[in-house]
């Protein structure tokens, strides 16, 4: 490390932990999101939040700290981290889990290359909705696998794919693998029951594994509603692998715990026969934020969500007081918007850069979320509105006067 925090500063948590931010505890550690940045660029990109964590999630770190408890992880009976993924699944989503099928794991990508590997051959095709996560991408071509591509399109009322012909395109292409990120990112969509309905059947039809990314499930706005995939019914079940974690809702990413419910029998069976310390564990830090994540912080997340509410509907005014039209729609989970910047300052050539070098503003460049595929996303650029009002009114400032 080439920066260390001062040992004389201390960071004390607000009264209201969503109405300011503080800009010198984000800089001064060893988060990237502002870490990395240039004196007076504004954050907006990787989708960490400005926030601190949850009051609970603090005091379970706290106490492990104060008994100095970094051994090896050890629970007598169930996995914790299993148990409350279970009970948050069936209350809060309506989808009872089956036990014995869950394992934890470290992050999501992990999550993703494990099961490619174990659900797939190289030379498999792999369908995934793009724009897509860019180390989704990444894991597939790195894996020797074939992105197909699922082209989002954009109509008047919001982001959707087309089913027209989906499953002799997939034949087609060999693919032995849906990726299915919802809810959406980049765009925002909460997909609705009659589009997963239509995803499980060509899945059924083509025998196909299912990777579910649901990490963003709890960050959608009302009156929209997640559905969890494996819930469609006893053949979808049998086939998907749901990926969750606690870390994009609580703000708890560096932590590393995640969960994959295992649906196929034959994935289930090949992870059983791997090497026993092969995908390694978490530690005990991220089980324990995790369990008091999803067990303790209800009260903590609905706060968060009226605030990004509030951030969701100043940049949907914003957006239509452009000078020009970028057909701009408010994402109805994540707090991620997607923006077209085709006519905007940039001529839509690598709007990210432009905006990080004129208006000090970092956002994620929108070609990353297509790169290995024919999709064309070099127009837009994604922006990260999980932040303070006062904040983003800056951040959107310096976007206007560019």
């Amino acid at each position: 490390m080439n920066r260390e925090p001062s040992e004389t500063t201390t960071f004390s948590a607000p009264a209201d932990p969503f109405a300011a931010i503080d800009v010198e505890r984000l800089r001064s550690g060893y988060g990237v999101k502002w870490g990395s940045l240039a004196p007076g660029t504004i954050g907006a990109w990787v989708a960490d939040m400005d926030f601190g964590v949850p009051p609970a999630v603090r005091e379970s770190i706290l106490r492990v700290t104060e008994r100095e408890d970094f051994g090896y992880p050890y629970w007598p009976g169930e996995d914790p981290v299993i148990e409350a993924f279970e009970e948050r699944m069936a209350g809060r989503h309506g989808w009872r889990p089956e036990p014995g099928r869950t394992r934890v794991f470290t992050d999501l990508i992990q999550v993703l290359q494990v099961m490619i590997e174990h659900a797939t051959e190289p030379g498999d095709g792999i369908a995934i909705h793009v724009p897509s996560y860019p180390p989704f991408l990444a894991s597939i071509a790195r894996s020797g696998r074939r992105i197909v591509p699922l082209p989002m399109v954009r109509g008047e009322t919001g982001w959707g794919f087309s089913a027209d012909g989906l499953t002799e395109h997939l034949r087609e292409q060999g693919c032995r693998m849906l990726v299915l990120v919802n809810p959406h990112n980049p765009t925002g969509r909460v997909l609705t029951p009659a589009e997963l309905a239509s995803l499980a059947e060509t899945a059924e039809e083509l025998d196909l594994v299912v990777l579910a990314d649901e990490i963003h499930a709890d960050l959608v706005f009302a009156p929209y509603r997640h559905v969890p995939f494996a819930s469609l019914g006893a053949s979808a079940a049998g086939r998907t692998i749901t990926a969750t974690s606690a870390t994009k809702a609580f703000n708890i990413a560096g932590l590393r715990c995640a969960v994959a419910h295992v649906g196929p029998e034959r994935v289930r069976d090949a992870l059983d026969r791997a090497p026993l310390d092969y995908f390694g564990t978490p530690g005990i830090l991220g089980r324990v934020a995790t369990v008091a994540a999803w067990r303790q912080a209800d009260d903590w997340l609905a706060a968060l969500m009226r605030t990004l509410e509030r951030n969701r509907l100043l940049i949907e005014e914003w957006a239509a007081a452009l000078p020009w039209d970028p057909r701009y729609h408010s994402p109805e989970g994540t707090y991620l918007s997607w923006f077209d910047f085709t006519g905007g300052p940039s001529g839509g050539v690598a709007p990210a850069e432009h905006l990080e070098r004129v208006a000090r503003v970092k956002l994620s460049e929108g070609a990353d979320f297509s790169r290995g595929t024919a999709v064309d996303t070099g127009a837009f650029a994604r922006l990260n509105f999980a932040t303070s009002p006062s904040n983003l009114e800056e951040v959107l400032a310096r976007l206007a006067a560019a």
